[in-house]
This record gives structure tokens, C-alpha cells and sequence, in this order.
């Protein structure tokens, strides 16, 4: 799939890009061999591999969910400057 001027041009126009004429040779030599690499990989007969989304196959491993009490005890209530019952009172914050 051969790349002119042109399409450099217009891509560097997209991506806001101010390129020399050299830069846009040696751009446009670039994205032709990255274009003929594709095109390689597009005549691979893949016809019974079977399509995958990872390499690897992985799964999450996950653990139950446990309610454990953190400060439920009423032992650090005590230590804060303020509280008011059974709850910590912080300044409001707006």
C-alpha cells in the first residue's frame, strides 16, 4: 500500500504536527513499511486459529467478601478530640 505526500501531509495536519520535507520522506518511508507489515500479516491463513483476547490464560481470582469490625469496639472513640455519641465529629468542610 504505497503512501504519498499527501496522506503525510494530511496526517500531520491531523495530529498538528509542522514537519520538514525530509520528516515527511522519512515518515512516509516509515508508515509504508509499517502498511506492507500489516499487509503480510492480512495474507497469514488464520482461518482455524481460534480467536483469543489474551496470550495467557488468566482469570481473576477473588475472595469472599468479610465484614470485620475496624473500629466498631468503641476503644479509639474515646481518643478523638471530639465525639458526639457514638460517632467521630470532624469540622464541616465546604
Amino acid at each position: 500500500m504505497p503512501s504519498d505526500s499527501f496522506d503525510i501531509e494530511k496526517i500531520a495536519l491531523l495530529a498538528r504536527l509542522k514537519l520538514t520535507a525530509e520528516e515527511q520522506t522519512r515518515l512516509g518511508r516509515q508508515f509504508e513499511s509499517i502498511l506492507n507489515h500489516i499487509d503480510q500479516l492480512n495474507q497469514l491463513d488464520t482461518e482455524n486459529v481460534e480467536p483469543t483476547s489474551h496470550v495467557l490464560s488468566l482469570q481473576n481470582v477473588f475472595r469472599e467478601d468479610e465484614v470485620k469490625p475496624v473500629f466498631g469496639d468503641g476503644k479509639y472513640l474515646p481518643l478523638a478530640p471530639r465525639q458526639d455519641k457514638d460517632h467521630y465529629e470532624v469540622p464541616k468542610i465546604i
